[in-house]
């Protein structure tokens, strides 16, 4: 019988007409409704015209997530006085109950992208309905765009509605519209709220923010006793959100003895704790919840929300190469959406496990999956739907061009596309199997090699990490998931069985690599080929091993000294002291993180492998070729095999390339300065000579100062003499002062008059030749030519000498060669500092004259003793 009065009790009934309308006109429309109007309840029924006396219609509901999916189902099928399966059903990953007369089928979003790929025109569907779509989940906005592909295409009359409880209702108007002016009708719902407390409950002592998965315990333990303070201040049911099953966990251990039944609701919770937890109680509860009860799900009796004010979100995780999810601040619409959970049914309270201040700082809403995400697996789905770049399709974001560049990367790695990016038969076959690329080509592969049973264990433990307890050890965390009677244990089977029968449904696309050593008997060099019982005889170290290295080839790792390892990717990987895989020659690593300011990865979970496993796992990643480099201050030069980074044999080249020399070589010299060069006195004093003609007169002369200027020019005068080197030492008998003579501007003639304009040395008027330096520092003297003289030399100089229209810097000497004066304009030193210099310097040295007009004297370099015997 059906439940009239419930029925008519649901808000969302004034809306219904409007949104029948709209479909009616335009096919499809924009359905905004809160929490608990009906939204998705009443509306597939009105639609299908189970109620309400409208015409027939097959609806199909996509829900984001399972538990979602059952639950609204059951409520269906309750109102209109049937079991699950009659009128309504639902569809999820590894569970079907439909029957021949269900008209209103409630799916799973990844249900429905797997039906459109296998029939895209959806036949017999005349009603979809997006549910949830506010959350912005990748398959969600994937099976939008498909959708609006076949109505633009294939399908016009096919019914498309966009509902939920709070959205970006322009951006889905614009994008149902599909070019339409004003874009789909938005119909909009009025819900029941009533006022919500806000109570500021921050911890009393600062916690560590999150990272990764991780959640500091003491942020949990706060969040344990928030809730046990709302159960003694509030009445009515306590719904306390936090992002994920271990955390939900661990707050329940920390609530024993509170007067309230307390239960776990989430994903993978049993459909009996579902049923409980949605049903009205006679007792009271605390219950612990995912972001599932947000919006997915109406829990009635709660009059209190504890917000822990953390949610996961999707990121690529770099630990497992795959997209997974991260712990985070929840966004302020979060907060809003958990909030008004408590206010449903009559005024309420929320217990904000956060700082007031803090609140304005989090992030407004949460990003949409598709600019944050792995896109691996929507990569795989676009090119299945024949636009592998998804350029196409009518999404509300496009996907990040680097995301999808890495996609491509790991799809053709794993055979899923062509370099192209046109689908292979093998991608097909890895898009139904609901996987990450990597992990399906680790169930196809690993099917051949080991049976499909063996594979799909192994491939279910790595689509979920197992928890801590189980080690580090992947083949033993194999054996004990077998044994085990835990929750993740039952979980795991479920999965293995169904990726059983996924690979057992058609043969193993591609070639199976070689069985890895280990097996009993044979060498395993040749291709396995089969199921069921086929690769039994491999052991189950060697099995894990192979499975992880199918999936993860670039962390395939070679030890590199005790528990340290070097992964095919290039980094590095250690191990936790204890674990039994530390003295392993070769891992196959499932799951490494990067902890902060850490070179070096964490191993968290590996299997033990051979080189021939790690070699066909990662054939990909296998080059031969020559090296030759600058290495440790000399030229290596070497025959090299490679797996990605891991070098795996070498030999000496006897003849290597010239080119691949001279280039390692001038890598050197790069590395390590010119200095590797011979330099002369007078190589350096050239070099300084023309440096400071390059600086003042530029044009021709070069510039050969800056190292990085000479190496460009390496041809002009480094040759031949660079290109029969072929070491360091042959580096060092280079003449530089020989090779920079090639510089010089020779055609121009400009060079011949090298000795003119910076001349070696100066005669000064003694008649002594003075060296000039021309190396004196840029901002001393504005680099100016140092002539570093004794005074009584330069006595009868009325004018400063100058080189290249330059005047000298002038060091003036004391007898003893020592500093006395530093003048760049010597007739103003002799009619002014001379005076003071002269006192200073006849006290010091009487032996020699001091004349008092130095412009009109005799310049000497000798005595007053020596001058009276030579005249």
């Amino acid at each position: 019988m059906i439940r009239t009065a419930d029925l008519d009790a649901l808000p969302v009934g004034e809306a219904v007409p409007a949104l029948v309308s709209a479909l009616d006109a335009h096919g499809t429309a924009v359905l905004c409704a809160p929490p608990g109007t009906g939204k998705t309840t009443l509306v597939p029924l009105v639609l299908a015209g189970l109620v309400g006396g409208g015409p027939r219609r097959r609806v199909v509901v996509a829900e984001p997530r399972r538990i979602a999916a059952r639950a609204a189902a059951r409520r269906m099928a309750w109102l209109l006085g049937e079991a699950v399966g009659g009128s309504v059903g639902f569809t999820v990953r590894g569970e079907r109950v439909v029957g021949p007369g269900t008209v209103v089928e409630v799916v799973t979003t990844g249900v429905l992208l797997q039906r459109l790929q296998r029939d895209q025109e959806l036949s017999g569907v005349d009603v979809v309905i997006l549910d949830e779509c506010h959350e912005r989940h990748l398959d969600a906005d994937t099976v939008a765009a498909f959708l609006l592909d076949v109505r633009e295409t294939l399908r016009p009359e096919l019914r498309l509605v966009a509902a939920s409880a709070t959205t970006d209702a322009a951006g889905w108007a614009r994008a149902l519209g599909h070019g339409r002016p004003g874009g789909a009708p938005v119909v909009e719902a009025a819900g029941i709220s009533h006022p919500v407390e806000t109570v500021w409950a921050p911890p009393p002592r600062p916690v560590r923010p999150p990272h990764g998965m991780r959640v500091d315990p003491a942020q949990l333990a706060h969040v344990a006793s928030t809730v046990r303070r709302a159960l003694a201040e509030r009445s009515g049911d306590v719904l306390c959100f936090l992002p994920g099953v271990g955390e939900i966990a661990r707050v329940a251990g920390q609530l024993g003895g509170v007067d309230a039944e307390v239960l776990q609701i989430h994903g993978r919770a049993p459909a009996a704790v579902q049923d409980a937890v949605l049903c009205d109680a006679q007792h009271r509860r605390a219950i612990l919840s995912t972001a599932v009860a947000e919006s997915s799900l109406t829990v009635p009796g709660v009059r209190v929300v504890v917000d822990s004010g953390l949610a996961r979100e999707p990121r690529v995780d770099h630990a497992r190469g795959l997209g997974a999810l991260a712990t985070v601040r929840a966004s302020r619409a979060a907060g809003r959406q958990r909030a008004g959970r408590a206010g449903r049914e009559a005024p309420g309270a929320v217990y904000r496990c956060w700082a007031q201040a803090e609140d304005g700082r989090l992030p407004a809403f949460p990003s949409p999956e598709i600019r944050i995400a792995d896109l691996a697996q929507f990569a795989l789905q676009a090119a299945c739907w024949g636009d592998p770049d998804a350029t196409g399709l009518a999404l509300l974001d496009p996907p990040p061009a680097g995301a999808m560049a890495a996609a491509r990367e790991v799809l053709v790695a794993v055979g899923a596309v062509s370099p192209a990016g046109r689908v292979t038969p093998r991608g097909q076959r890895m898009a139904r199997l609901g996987l990450h690329p990597r992990l399906a080509r680790a169930l196809l592969d690993g099917s051949a090699a080991l049976g499909a049973r063996r594979a799909a264990e192994l491939v279910a433990l790595l689509s979920e990490e197992p928890p801590r307890e189980y080690g580090d050890d992947l083949a033993a965390a194999w054996r004990r998931a077998r044994a085990g009677g835990d929750a993740y244990a039952a979980r795991w089977r479920a999965e293995a069985r169904r990726l059983e029968r996924a690979a057992a449904s058609g043969d193993s696309a591609g070639t199976a690599p070689p069985s890895p050593r280990g097996s009993n008997g044979g060498s395993g060099q040749g291709p396995v080929a089969g199921r069921g019982s086929v690769g039994e005889e491999v052991l189950p170290d060697a099995a894990a091993g192979l499975v992880a290295a199918l999936a993860f080839p670039e962390r395939v790792a070679k030890a590199k000294g005790r528990a340290a390892f070097l992964m095919a990717g290039g980094t590095g990987a250690e191990l936790p002291d204890g674990s039994p895989l530390r003295s392993a020659p070769w891992l196959a690593v499932a799951v490494a993180d990067r902890p902060p300011h850490s070179a070096s990865a964490r191993i968290r979970l590996a299997a033990v492998i051979d080189e021939d496993t790690a070699r066909a796992a990662a054939r990909h990643l296998l080059a031969s070729g020559e090296e030759v480099r600058w290495e440790d201050g000399d030229l290596v030069a070497r025959a090299t095999q490679r797996l990605g980074a891991v070098e795996l044999a070498v030999r000496p080249l006897k003849n290597p390339d010239p080119d691949l020399v001279r280039a390692a070589l001038l890598d050197g010299l790069r590395s390590e300065g010119l200095g590797l060069l011979r330099w002369s006195a007078d190589a350096h004093a050239l070099r300084a000579r023309l440096g400071f003609l390059h600086r003042t007169l530029g044009g021709g002369w070069p510039d050969v100062q800056d190292d990085g200027a000479l190496l460009d020019c390496a041809d002009d005068w480094l040759e031949p003499e660079l290109s029969r080197a072929r070491r360091r030492a042959d580096l060092g008998r280079i003449d530089a002062g020989q090779a920079l003579n090639r510089l010089l501007p020779w055609a121009t003639g400009e060079a011949a008059r090298l000795d003119e304009l910076a001349p070696e040395r100066i005669e000064v008027p003694s008649g002594s030749r003075i060296r000039v330096d021309y190396c004196a520092e840029e901002g001393q003297g504005h680099g100016q030519p140092v002539l570093a003289v004794k005074l009584q030399e330069m006595f009868g100089l009325a004018e400063t000498p100058k080189v290249a229209g330059v005047p000298v810097l002038v060091h003036l000497l004391s007898p003893a060669g020592r500093p006395a004066a530093v003048t760049a304009d010597l007739a103003s030193f002799w009619q002014g500092g001379y005076r003071a210099v002269r006192a200073e310097l006849r006290g010091r040295y009487p032996k020699h004259p001091w004349p008092e007009d130095p412009a009109t004297a005799e310049p000497t370099r000798y005595t007053n003793a020596r001058l009276k015997r030579q005249q």
